[in-house]
């Protein structure tokens, strides 16, 4: 079976990448395939690089406290392209934005300081 190709990607205007970067390498010393789109995408581009690159999971990291439409967005245009591809989302995210959050469909969302065991395990176990 191939290893998971997941999507890292750092929406918004947010300059802070560490630990989008410590996740990827993680994810790909636990075996992923990981695609690091870099900074300041907006939600098009994270939307288009996952399609272009076919991935299976996608990760975003938010720190700017954009969190909530950002995510918004990036979910409305992966509908749009019926493109149905678990999220995960790494961040300062406040309890209620997370809940917001994973009731609009993200996965998971991990706050500063989640094991990087913890974060594998959990992509491991997404579902396409």
């Amino acid at each position: 079976m191939n290893p998971k190709r997941v999507l890292i990607a750092k929406p918004g205007l947010d300059g802070h990448d560490r630990g989008a970067k410590v996740v990827a390498r993680g994810l790909r010393d636990a075996g992923f395939e990981v695609i690091y789109t870099g900074l300041h995408q907006t939600p098009e581009m994270v939307v288009m690089a996952a399609m272009q690159e076919d991935v299976d999971v996608i990760g975003l990291s938010i720190l700017s406290g954009a969190h909530v439409p950002l995510v918004t967005e990036i979910l409305r245009l992966l509908k749009e392209k019926k493109m149905n591809k678990p999220i995960f989302v790494g961040g300062i995210i406040p309890p209620d934005d997370a809940k917001q959050l994973t009731g609009a469909g993200v996965a998971a969302v991990f706050g500063p300081g989640s094991p990087l065991a913890e974060i594998v395990e959990k992509v491991k176990g997404l579902s396409v």
